[in-house]
């Protein structure tokens, strides 16, 4: 073998040699190289709240917007389409961000504004007042109030008992909602009432004269616990036999 065969071969051993180790590094590193998966999320569109939008305010096109929800947090009672909510009123307080379900918002049929406030074991009952008895103009949506009622007998007789307690105000001549607290002169009062209770109120209007006493919101309720009255009893002998009998007052 000439000396230039064994130079060709030394520089061709040297050649694979030198590939071997490149591909070797090349596999170690796949083999050591993490893994990453993509995880594909779905997402649906959903309506929410774009602005705070009060309790018994007719809901437009301004108080809403669209936001992706992942599918799996989507439900039901959720809206998609913006033209379902145009013109239906929210029966509670919705706040920015907060996702529009149907349990906040009237069915269509129920009305506007005052109708979708009262609960369904309540009802609202409207009463004419002047400046004195709406509490001189201190009466606001939202207040507690007490009816009084005043009967006369005669031009120097009278008298006036409490006909209903701790009862909410719904809405003041047409106001269902204000964020004013400035006094304001109004012509008619409408009260949350329960059936029985809107009866006694109507029997008194028709007695007499009616009127309001406001309430601090912030007054506790106590409740009136009954007290049980036990009557003494005395035992009277007479000869063998003996008996019981209570004495009262």
């Amino acid at each position: 073998m000439s000396r230039n065969q064994i130079i060709l071969l030394f520089l061709l051993s040297i050649f694979f040699g030198l590939a071997a180790v490149f591909v070797a590094r090349q596999w170690m590193a796949r083999q050591i190289q993490p893994q990453t998966e993509v995880e594909v999320v779905e997402r649906e569109p959903v309506i929410v709240a774009a602005l705070e939008i009060p309790a018994g305010v007719v809901i437009e096109e301004q108080h809403i917007t669209q936001k992706l929800l992942e599918k799996d947090w989507r439900g039901e009672n959720q809206y998609i389409d913006s033209s379902e909510l145009i013109g239906k009123v929210a029966h509670s307080t919705i706040y920015p961000g907060e996702i529009l379900i149907k349990q906040q918002i009237s069915s269509k049929g129920e009305g506007a504004t005052l109708a979708v406030l009262i609960p369904e074991d309540k009802r609202a009952v409207t009463i004419r007042v002047n400046d004195v008895i709406g509490v001189a103009g201190f009466l606001l949506p939202g207040n507690r109030v007490d009816v009084l009622g005043t009967v006369k007998y005669g031009k120097n007789s009278a008298s006036t008992a409490t006909v209903l307690k701790d009862i909410r105000v719904l809405a003041v001549d047409q106001t269902a909602r204000t964020s004013e607290n400035k006094p304001v002169i109004v012509r008619a009062v409408t009260l949350e009432v329960e059936p029985s209770q809107a009866e006694k109120l109507l029997t008194a209007q028709t007695r007499g004269d009616i009127h309001l006493t406001l309430r601090n919101p912030q007054a506790l309720k106590k409740e009136k616990k009954a007290v049980r009255r036990y009557a003494p009893s005395v035992t009277i002998i007479k000869g063998t036999e003996t008996s019981k009998v209570k004495v009262r007052d």
